[in-house]
């Protein structure tokens, strides 16, 4: 009897939703058990660091890594599975973008452990200890991860094959890429070009989104809590900044099907660098600001700021997922 191929799965810095995902192909997951030995995920199983460093390299056939790169055991396990695994796959926002975690590149470490360490209200730390990667106490070294000074995604730590977007994956995409493998190892077919983008499209949520669009120009930005959005209107053109246009679809526009602003979490879409660019960019095509005759340039100036300044939070909605992926990676001054 041939065995089955080897499927892992590994969190890294994440939330564990992307476990939740693979769960949520319901019972297709025993289709998953019947054609692959699932055989590490420390969400879900108790397989050990020892048993993955002794298996031959390249023993695993599929390695579905989620969680952005913030640790140093986040980087040691990337680089491990990398060199056990046949096809690494960068499962999700965080992996393939850095995602939420990578927000955090938006300070530095030094704050980071200063605001929950130091600062924190709910903390009782009078000798005003930080975690330190390795400490001496009476019974012996006591030896944790390292704290890295900024979130890097996997493929700008190990050599990545391909990528499967979205905070979390949908289990309808999870099932067409395990498909997609399955029909590989039963047939003998080719696999996709190495980077693929998988189980997502090559356009934007707009193109799969059934609001009318009508070129409207917008004066301002409101929140979805602020009023009710009509339904069946485009939401940026109602003033919600909703970054369809700057995201590849897929995802079958789920947010703003059920009245809410896409936010991004499937990355730009096929040719984009950078997704914030790329919505500031869309922003600026439809600002009305009025009529700009014979006022000064600074007159302008303040009228753009006027309408942009209702936008609350610009790097977190801009660059929610993409930060550490992006051109400017982080904070830049």
């Amino acid at each position: 009897m041939t065995a089955k191929p080897k499927l892992s799965m590994y969190w890294a810095a994440s939330c564990g939703g992307c476990e939740i995902a693979l769960v949520n192909i319901n019972e297709k997951i025993l289709d998953v058990d019947a054609a692959f030995d699932f055989m590490f995920c420390p969400c879900l199983l108790d397989t050990k660091y020892k048993d993955i460093e002794a298996l031959p390299d390249g023993d695993i056939l599929i390695t579905l890594f989620n969680g952005a790169i913030r640790t140093s055991e986040n980087e040691h396990m990337a680089r491990l599975l990398r060199k056990k695994s046949k096809l690494l796959i960068a499962f999700g926002s965080c992996a393939a973008e850095g995602c939420i975690p990578g927000l955090a590149n938006l300070t530095n470490k030094r704050d980071i452990l200063k605001t929950c360490y130091l600062d924190n209200p709910s903390i009782d730390n009078p000798s005003g200890e930080t975690p330190k990667p390795e400490t001496e106490m009476p019974e012996g070294k006591l030896c944790i991860p390292e704290f890295y000074g900024s979130v890097k995604t996997l493929a700008q730590t190990v050599d990545v094959d391909y990528f499967i977007p979205g905070c979390p994956p949908e289990p309808h995409q999870i099932w067409a890429v395990v498909e997609t493998v399955l029909n590989i190892l039963q047939t003998g077919a080719p696999l996709p070009p190495k980077g693929a983008v998988l189980g997502g499209g090559k356009s934007s949520v707009c193109e799969e989104c059934e609001r009318k669009k009508e070129d409207k120009k917008i004066t301002g930005f409101r929140r979805t809590y602020e009023f009710v959005p009509d339904r069946e209107q485009c939401l940026l053109e109602q003033g919600v900044v909703c970054m369809g246009i700057a995201t590849r679809d897929g995802c079958g526009a789920l947010c703003p099907k059920v009245n809410m602003p896409c936010t991004g979490c499937y990355g730009p879409p096929e040719g984009v660098l950078d997704q914030g660019a790329k919505m500031v960019a869309a922003l600026g095509s439809i600002i009305d600001i009025g009529d700009l005759k014979g006022m000064k340039e600074d007159a302008i100036d303040k009228k753009i700021d006027e309408v942009i300044s209702t936008i609350p939070d610009w790097a977190g909605t801009f660059y929610k997922y993409s930060l550490p992926g992006s051109i400017m990676k982080g904070r830049v001054a």
